[in-house]
């Protein structure tokens, strides 16, 4: 279910993939039985291929995971889960518009004052 710039991670990769990450993460927790999560995909997918070069975007599959969910108390899916610097930076629980997502990755890879190229239409 991952699009081009989507990778997926496990718990075992979960770390160096997403915690010791040198660019912001946005991790997209789902399931393939998930409606919502599989309404969500295409707009992930349009988010990575919109900010490549200054976001990861990974996937994280919630039946073949359980350690990280559980860190991080997910309890309800789709959860996007956005890091920076290893840690936590923010959570979008449900299926919301694309907007709602871009703004929140925009705080993360936009220096403060600094306008992203990517567009939220």
């Amino acid at each position: 279910m991952a699009g081009a710039g989507v990778h997926e991670v496990n718990d075992s990769s979960f770390e160096a993939e997403v915690l010791r990450s040198d660019k912001p993460v946005l991790v997209d927790f789902w399931a393939a039985w998930c409606g919502p999560c599989r309404a969500l995909a295409p707009i992930v997918d349009q988010l990575a291929t919109e900010f490549t070069g200054q976001l990861k975007v990974m996937k994280m599959d919630v039946d073949r995971n359980s350690a990280t969910p559980a860190r991080y108390g997910i309890r309800g899916i789709p959860a996007l889960l956005l890091f920076k610097d290893g840690k936590l930076a923010d959570q979008i629980v449900g299926y919301v518009p694309k907007e709602t997502i871009a703004k929140s990755v925009n705080k993360l890879v936009s220096a403060p004052g600094a306008v992203s190229s990517a567009s939220v239409s």
